[in-house]
């Protein structure tokens, strides 16, 4: 009981550093969700271009982020980019990282959902003079995004949880500051838990909001 009570005083004494790395990895991971999303639409977008070259280049994109460990290109960008003179800060790197590599995820997930549409509502478009932008607009990416909000979430959760790679180029997010804590004061095992507990609550209201995101816009006919 006295070791518990110390290691929560050691906690609260380095409580501003905690919770300064917390505020970074909520940025980073707020950030990341919202250009991954948009990225996801774009990349998505063009594996529907009536080009054979483009939705060639655009899988090909798709399949390298996907296929390429996040932690190689957060190193080749953060270690390698300062041999040709360019010394991105580690905030840059990490958005720009994660962006290209959660856009890869996020435009499968809807690639995934769009084979689930009825096609004959988008021929029916295309019919009544709608154009492609017009209908991946109105009518394609609104349905696609309602049924990829499971898919998604959980891309939400993995940003949360995958940030914590970017202590690895000295971005000094929550997982940083638990693990100087921990080499201070040699608590490894009681500060991992608390850095699990504290990952485990965020987790749990990402998925609760999901819920609720998930009942409001699921779409007629689609609840089990």
């Amino acid at each position: 009981m006295d070791g518990l009570l110390t290691f929560l005083g050691q906690v609260a004494e380095f409580g501003p550093q905690i919770l300064l790395g917390l505020e970074h990895t909520l940025l980073l991971a707020g950030v990341i969700t919202v250009t991954g999303l948009l990225g996801g639409i774009l990349v998505f977008y063009l594996t529907l271009s009536p080009s054979r070259l483009c939705r060639r280049l655009t899988e090909g994109y798709i399949s390298f982020f996907i296929g390429t460990p996040l932690i190689a290109l957060l190193f080749l960008m953060y270690y390698g980019l300062p041999q040709w003179g360019l010394r991105p800060s580690p905030l840059t790197v990490a958005i720009i990282g994660f962006t290209m590599n959660v856009a890869a995820y996020n435009a499968r997930y809807l690639a995934t959902a769009y084979r689930g549409l009825d096609r004959d509502e988008l021929e029916a478009a295309r019919a009544q003079g709608f154009s492609a932008p017009q209908i991946f607009r109105l009518i394609t990416l609104p349905q696609v995004l309602r049924l990829s909000i499971p898919a998604l979430s959980n891309q939400v959760i993995l940003n949360l949880k995958d940030s914590s790679v970017a202590f690895l180029i000295q971005y000094t997010e929550f997982f940083a500051q638990i693990q100087d804590m921990a080499i201070r004061n040699f608590q490894f095992f009681k500060a991992y838990v608390l850095a699990g507990l504290v990952y485990l609550a965020l987790v749990s209201v990402i998925v609760l909001a999901a819920r609720q995101l998930e009942r409001r816009l699921i779409l007629p006919g689609t609840r089990r």
